[in-house]
């Protein structure tokens, strides 16, 4: 019986073993790859060139645009690199890097939107306050406790994991190296496993209920604005937010609570998709299509770019 540290290769779970599919998989996975890239590369430069863009909402923004970009880049191009050469395999330096940087940009990205969620609740419950809480010192520190609290989480789940005994084949059930995969390989669960994942769930639900009573009361007061201008103004700086939290929170919630399968298909493989892949992608098109701030930020670079040097 060896822990983790003894294995020097992991075997991952390819899409499917017929070549055509895995071509088109890797193409598809490189377009999104592409987008994803383009879309948050896109949203760091507007809201780092443009000066009405340097507020708090957007200084968070880019940080999860930020947090996007490296996200994705932890799994999909090892994903299509796999499949392109038709090798579903892994050292074991490079699941220990994924599971590290995954749960550290993961974790922060969390408490990244919780802290979102607080500015929006400033922003739009004590707008008179907003300048003088939300000061650019506060969003600072608020932004490098989301991202200590990931890397926090990242060294315990990383440390705790790969510790643990090894009993089964080093077969990872994923397309990357997955802690629910992971620990599905190892013996038994140890204490110090247990307390990580308690703290982790404590962390997320924690979060998730901050979300949940800041925006009720977000809706509370916008529901009460008089005018029909100032209502849509607050909903489109709020809805974009919220849809982002639904759509990483809930498929993260999903694939991580949720019993492992015995024998995982297709359909798993795209559970771990959504939670992975879509919410970077997704994330600048909900923002950008939303917001017109960023859409005049947008115009304003275009027009800079296609005038003329004199």
């Amino acid at each position: 019986m060896n822990n983790f540290s003894s294995v020097t290769m992991f075997f991952l779970m390819g899409f499917s073993d017929v070549r055509d599919i895995q071509i088109v998989h890797a193409a598809l996975f490189l377009f999104i790859y592409l987008a994803a890239l383009l879309g948050n590369v896109l949203i760091i430069t507007l809201t780092t060139k443009d000066h009405r863009l340097h507020t708090p909402m957007y200084f968070f923004l880019k940080n999860l645009s930020f947090l996007d970009l490296c996200l994705i880049s932890i799994t999909v191009p090892k994903s299509i690199a796999n499949s392109l050469t038709n090798h579903n395999t892994i050292s074991f330096l490079g699941c220990v890097s994924q599971v590290f940087f995954f749960f550290l940009l993961a974790t922060t990205e969390v408490s990244l939107l919780t802290v979102m969620s607080y500015d929006r609740y400033i922003a739009i419950c004590h707008p008179l306050r907003y300048e003088t809480i939300m000061s650019q010192g506060a969003c600072v520190q608020m932004a490098a406790s989301s991202w200590a609290s990931g890397g926090l989480n990242a060294i315990l789940h990383t440390a705790s994991t790969f510790s643990m005994p090894v009993c089964a084949s080093p077969e990872v059930q994923q397309f990357f190296c997955d802690v629910p995969q992971l620990l599905s390989l190892a013996c038994s669960y140890n204490i110090v496993e247990l307390v990580v994942i308690g703290l982790s769930l404590v962390l997320d639900f924690g979060c998730f209920v901050f979300i949940d009573i800041s925006y009720i009361h977000i809706f509370s007061t916008v529901l009460r604005i008089p005018s029909q201008e100032g209502r849509s103004r607050a909903f489109s700086t709020c809805l974009p937010h919220l849809t982002v939290v639904i759509l990483f929170l809930f498929s993260g919630f999903f694939a991580y609570l949720r019993p492992l399968p015995k024998s995982p298909s297709f359909w798993d493989l795209l559970v771990s998709v959504f939670y992975t892949i879509v919410p970077p992608t997704m994330n600048p098109l909900i923002y950008s299509l939303r917001n017109k701030d960023m859409k005049m930020a947008l115009k304003k670079m275009l027009k800079d770019c296609n005038c003329p040097s004199n």
